[in-house]
């Protein structure tokens, strides 16, 4: 069992940063592919970013060049750094956690962006 809790979510300015953290439960941490989603209102959730168990990190298209994951095996946390943030950037944001049939996910934490 893993259990995932993120943090750092908050109301942040167009043009302004936040940093996401989710902490994770569990010995097994870095087997596990780390995913970032977020969940706008009225809106199905959709994929931000992975940080791969190998080590390697994907992007939707729509955050590329913004937002960067990062992940530190020690600590079992998993980090998302988000800059220039846009009003479009604005839900819930949830830690995922998944390997083979597992798959795990955290509460969720709220960004707002402002225009």
């Amino acid at each position: 069992q893993v259990q995932l809790v993120e943090s750092g979510g908050g109301l942040v300015q167009a043009g302004g940063s936040l940093r996401l953290s989710c902490a994770a439960s569990g010995r097994t941490f870095s087997s596990y592919a780390m995913g970032w989603y977020r969940q706008a209102p009225g809106k199905q959730r959709e994929w931000v970013a992975t940080h791969s168990s190998a080590g390697n990190t994907m992007y939707a298209n729509s955050v590329k060049g913004r937002f960067t994951v990062s992940r530190d095996n020690t600590k079992n946390t998993v980090d998302l750094q988000m800059n220039s943030l846009k009003p479009e950037d604005t839900g819930v944001y949830y830690c995922r956690a998944t390997r083979l049939s597992r798959d795990y996910w955290g509460q969720g934490t709220q960004v707002t962006v402002s225009s």
